[in-house]
């Protein structure tokens, strides 16, 4: 058995919650260069929607450009604000109807490394996400600690997931334990 990267396995469960939807709803939290952004898009397919959040502008550019390269911006919406904002943006109508979730928690790869994720917002934002989930909708989260408030961040994280009620919730946080300052990645899957 291959072990997979945080990504790939933040992706492995993405999937999962998205296969089994006709039409999926999702959300990207952090942008960042628009991979995870792209992603969802091939995924939920032509009946789907994605919403994406970041706080750069270069995140919402980049992520716009990438997507309309592979012709798939007519499936997302792009916001210029925090993840903590996102009832601001998603219509109503969608609550309980998001299947999937997706955090990479950080700062943009290649941008201004100041300018990074807090547990605060974070936090608003996962609270969202566990209100708004579907059941059997999954919530990924990306910890990093490579950044100055990146172990804080694990902490208040894995806090509030482990909290959460365990008849509706599944949490789980996995790491590689040998490699110093690797990432770890909590899910979150909602089965009521």
């Amino acid at each position: 058995m291959k072990t997979l990267s945080t990504l790939q396995s933040a992706r492995y469960y993405v999937k999962q919650a998205i296969q089994e939807q006709s039409h999926s709803i999702v959300v990207d939290a952090t942008l960042g260069n628009g991979y995870d952004t792209l992603f969802l898009a091939q995924e939920v397919g032509m009946q789907g929607k994605v919403f994406g959040f970041d706080i750069q502008l270069l995140a919402v550019k980049k992520t716009t450009q990438r997507l309309k390269q592979e012709g798939l911006l007519d499936r997302v919406a792009l916001f210029h604000a925090g993840h903590e904002c996102w009832e601001s943006f998603i219509p109503r109508e969608y609550k309980n109807q998001i299947n999937a979730v997706m955090f990479n928690l950080g700062y943009l790869p290649h941008g201004d490394k100041t300018i990074i994720t807090h547990p605060e917002t974070t936090l608003q934002a996962m609270g969202h996400a566990c209100q708004w989930l579907a059941p059997r909708g999954i919530i990924t989260i990306a910890l990093y600690v490579g950044h100055e408030e990146g172990q804080a961040e694990v902490d208040h994280v894995t806090r509030f997931a482990s909290q959460l009620p365990a008849k509706q919730f599944h949490v789980t946080w996995t790491q590689l334990l040998n490699r110093a300052g690797a990432p770890s990645l909590v899910v979150i899957e909602r089965i009521k």
